[in-house]
C-alpha cells in the first residue's frame, strides 16, 4: 500500500558519567544488550539512536560484543544515530560556546566509529529553548525531537502531529518532530497489538508519522520490563509485527525529513515534558497542580486541559534546590575561566561537570542519589586543581545570584566556600588531593510524593490497556511506616558552622526532627561580610525572639591555613537568662560504614558528653576531620536520611551526618577553635 504509516522509531541510552559500574553491566544484562540481540534478527527495521558519549565509551572498552552489534547494524543502515552534549548536559543551561562543542564532539564521535554525520539532536530531557537554534544550526544539526506536549502547549491539536514542522531564530532553522505521547506511553507497556493500534493511528492524511524516541532503559532496566520485553518476547514479537505490517514503513528521521515536506511552521514555548514540569515545582504548588488536573478529570484533560494546564520549567530546579544551583554556578564559574585557563585537562573536567543528573529530581533519583552529586563535585574540584595548582587564594564572588557575596578560600589541599546569604556558613568543603567535597549534603524537604505517602484513598485511576505493564508513573508503591517515620523536614539549610540559640530543652531527638526551640536569627539570615588579605568577617545585628526581639550581635572570623582554618565566633546580647548555643555542622562521606566518630564506630545516632573536640574519621579518604574547642561541649549527632521516590519505588539515603555541639552561655559567648584534616 502506498499511504503506508511510517514509524521514525528512536531509542535514547544514557548513563550519569562515573555511575557505578555495576549498574552498566546491569543495564547491558537486562536491556542494552537483548534490545540490540533482537534488533540484530532484524536489520531490515530502521531505527534511530542516541547514546550519550561516556555510555558509548563504556559499551566500546568493556562490552564488545554489544558494541560490535551497534556497529554491525550501523553498517547495514538500519540505525540513525542522533547527536547531543557529549557529556549528556541540559542545553539552555551551559554557555553557548558549550553547547556547540559538547554536540561537536559526539557527532565527531560517531562520524570516527560508524562513518555516520549525525544531523538529528537528542534534546536531553526535551528541555527546549528558542535560544538553541543558532548554535544547534552551527553545529550542524539540521532536526530535533521534543514532545507532542511542547506543541500542545503552543496551541497544537495532538491530531495534526505526524509529521516534522519548522521553526528559526534570528533566521537559523530546524525541524522539530513531536513525539507521541500516546506512543511513549503505549512502547513497550501494551500488548504488541494495542501498540500496532497505536501506530496505525497516526493515518489522518498522507505520509502521516507515528513519532517515538523514548529511553532505551524502558525496554529492560525499569522495572518489570525485562520479564515483559524480553522473556515474554515483547520486542521481538513487536518487530516481527510491524515488520509484517503492510500499513507501517519504518523509516530513518532524516530519509523523513529529505523526503517529506513540513507541516508548517511552529514556535514553541521554554518546555519540557508535562511531568517535568510538574517535578519542577515546589511541593505545595505540585500538589495544587495536581489538584486542580484531578478536578478536571483525565478525559477533560487530555482533550482539553493540557494546551493550558502546565507546571514550571526546567531551570526552576535550580530555584527550588539551593544544592543544584550552587553546582551549576560553580560549573559556570569555571565556564567563564575557561579561555583563561586554556587546558585540555581543564576543559574535559569541565564538560564532565555539565552532565545533567545531578541538578534535578523527578520520578529518578537525580539530586537525591549522593554519588551523582559526588561525581559532579569531582570533575568541578578537578577543574579547579588545574586551575589554581599549588596556589592558594581568597576570592569574594556572587556566582550563586542571590545578591550576596560568597568567600572561596583555596589553599594547597582543600577549597573551603563560605556564604554571606545563609549565616556566613561553610558551603564547600573540597579535598582537592580526592577531589571530593565534604560538604556535599541534602537538605531534607518536602515533595510532593510524600503526602501520597500518608494517603488512604486511591486517586483516579488512569485507564489501562487489559493487558501490559504499568509505566513508572502509573505504578504503585507500598511503604512501611519506618519509611514514613523518616519523612522529616528541615527549615534550614544543612552546612556547616549554623549557629542556634536553644535553652535547656534541645536535645537529640528534637535536634534530629528539626523542632527545637530556636530563639536566634542566625541560621538562616543574611550576614554582612569582610574580607582581608588573611581572614573573613561575618558580623550580623541580629536578635533574639521571646517573642519581641531583644538585639544581639554575631561575629564569625576564619582564618584559613595550610590544614584547615581556625574560627573565632562571639555572641554579645542583652537578653537574660540561660541558654544553650548550639554549633551545627552536616558533613557528607561516601561510605558511612567505616566511620567512626571520635574513636567509636558511627551509629544511627549517638552523644559524645564533656567532649572539646570532634574527630571524625573518614576511612575511604584515609583522613581525620578534626573540630576543636577551647571549651568543653556536649555533641549530639545522627544520620541525616531523605527519603525520595525512583523508577523503583523510594529510595532511603543518607545524605550526611548531622553534628550539634552544645555549649551553655548567659549574655554573651566567645568562642575559638580550628577545624582541620589530617593524614592517617
Amino acid at each position: 500500500m502506498e499511504n503506508k504509516t511510517k514509524l521514525l522509531f528512536g531509542i535514547h541510552m544514557h548513563q550519569p558519567v562515573d555511575n557505578f559500574e555495576w549498574v552498566i553491566k546491569h543495564g547491558v544484562a537486562v536491556c542494552y544488550g537483548p534490545f540490540f540481540e533482537v534488533m540484530s534478527k532484524y536489520p531490515e527495521f530502521r531505527f534511530a539512536v542516541h547514546c550519550s558519549g561516556w555510555l558509548m565509551e563504556q559499551i566500546k572498552a568493556f562490552h564488545p560484543k554489544l558494541y560490535k552489534q551497534i556497529s554491525t547494524l550501523a553498517e547495514n543502515g538500519s540505525i540513525e544515530f542522533f547527536s547531543a552534549g557529549y557529556y549528556e548536559p541540559i542545553l539552555s543551561v551551559i554557555p553557548s560556546e558549550d553547547r556547540v562543542t559538547q554536540i561537536n564532539m559526539l557527532s565527531d564521535s560517531i562520524k570516527s566509529a560508524f562513518n555516520q554525520t549525525p544531523k538529528g539532536l537528542w534534546l536531553t530531557e526535551r528541555v527546549w529553548e528558542s535560544s538553541l537554534i543558532p548554535d544547534l544550526d552551527r553545529a550542524g544539526i539540521q532536526y530535533t525531537v521534543m514532545d507532542d506536549y511542547h506543541f500542545q502547549c503552543a496551541g497544537f491539536d495532538e491530531e495534526i502531529l505526524d509529521g516534522y514542522y519548522m521553526s528559526e531564530e534570528g533566521g537559523h532553522e530546524i525541524g522539530l518532530f513531536p513525539i507521541s505521547k500516546k506512543l511513549r506511553y503505549a512502547i513497550p507497556f501494551l500488548n504488541v497489538d494495542a501498540a500496532i493500534k497505536a501506530i496505525k493511528s497516526y493515518k489522518r492524511e498522507e505520509n502521516a508519522a507515528a513519532i517515538i524516541f523514548d529511553d532505551a532503559e524502558k525496554f529492560g532496566m525499569w522495572p518489570g520490563t525485562y520479564e515483559w520485553v524480553y522473556e515474554k518476547g515483547w520486542l521481538e514479537k513487536f518487530v516481527q509485527a510491524v515488520l509484517a505490517d503492510d500499513e507501517i514503513e519504518t523509516m530513518h528521521y532524516g530519509t523523513y525529513y529529505e523526503e517529506e515536506s513540513t507541516r508548517g511552521i511552529a514556535y514553541l514555548p521554554n518546555v519540557s515534558y508535562y511531568e517535568m514540569g510538574e517535578w519542577s515545582l515546589r511541593a505545595d504548588d505540585t500538589l495544587k497542580l495536581e489538584a486542580f488536573k484531578e478536578e478536571m478529570g483525565h478525559d477533560r484533560y487530555e482533550k482539553e486541559g493540557v494546551k493550558f494546564l502546565k507546571g514550571g520549567i526546567w531551570k526552576n530546579f535550580l530555584v527550588k534546590y539551593e544544592e543544584s544551583n550552587r553546582l551549576h554556578k560553580r560549573m559556570m564559574e569555571l565556564a567563564k575561566v575557561r579561555k583563561e585557563v586554556d587546558k585540555s585537562a581543564f576543559d574535559t573536567a569541565l564538560y564532565k561537570s555539565q552532565t545533567n543528573d545531578a541538578l534535578w529530581h523527578g520520578v529518578f533519583g537525580g539530586l537525591y542519589l549522593p554519588n551523582l552529586r559526588d561525581n559532579a563535585y569531582h570533575y568541578i574540584i578537578e577543574a579547579e586543581n588545574v586551575r589554581y595548582k599549588k596556589k592558594s587564594a581568597l576570592v569574594t564572588d556572587q556566582n550563586e545570584l542571590d545578591g550576596y557575596d560568597k568567600v572561596k578560600a583555596v589553599t594547597p589541599k582543600h577549597i573551603f566556600r563560605f556564604d554571606a546569604a545563609h549565616g556566613g556558613q561553610l558551603v564547600e568543603f573540597d579535598s582537592r588531593e580526592a577531589c571530593f567535597n565534604w560538604q556535599n549534603t541534602l537538605t531534607r524537604r518536602k515533595e510532593a510524593y510524600h503526602q501520597r505517602l500518608f494517603e488512604t484513598a486511591p486517586k483516579e485511576e488512569v485507564p489501562m490497556a487489559e493487558e501490559g505493564i504499568d509505566t513508572i508513573h502509573h505504578a504503585a508503591v507500598e511503604i512501611d511506616d519506618d519509611l514514613r517515620n523518616e519523612i522529616i523536614y528541615d527549615w534550614y539549610l544543612k552546612n556547616s558552622f549554623i549557629d542556634h540559640i536553644s535553652d535547656e530543652n534541645f536535645c537529640l531527638d528534637n535536634f534530629k526532627h528539626c523542632n527545637f526551640h530556636e530563639f536566634g536569627d542566625f541560621s538562616n539570615q543574611s550576614f554582612e561580610l569582610l574580607v582581608d588579605k588573611k581572614s573573613v568577617l561575618f558580623t550580623r545585628d541580629g536578635g533574639l525572639y521571646f517573642p519581641q526581639k531583644v538585639p544581639a550581635k554575631m561575629e564569625k572570623r576564619y582564618i584559613p591555613h595550610k590544614h584547615g582554618f581556625d574560627f573565632e565566633i562571639s555572641l554579645s546580647t542583652v537578653a537574660e537568662g540561660d541558654f544553650k548555643y548550639i554549633l551545627e555542622h552536616n558533613f557528607h562521606f561516601c561510605d558511612y560504614e567505616s566511620i567512626t566518630i571520635n574513636a567509636d564506630p558511627l551509629l544511627d545516632q549517638g552523644s559524645v558528653l564533656g567532649a572539646d573536640r570532634l574527630e571524625i574519621y573518614d576511612a575511604k579518604h584515609n583522613q581525620n576531620i578534626v573540630i576543636t574547642l577551647d571549651q568543653t561541649c556536649d555533641i549530639h549527632y545522627f544520620q541525616l536520611k531523605t527519603l525520595s521516590q525512583s523508577e523503583h519505588g523510594f529510595d532511603l539515603s543518607v545524605q550526611g551526618i548531622s553534628f550539634a555541639m552544645v555549649m551553655p552561655f548567659s549574655k554573651d559567648i566567645s568562642i575559638t577553635g580550628r577545624l582541620e584534616v589530617k593524614d592517617v
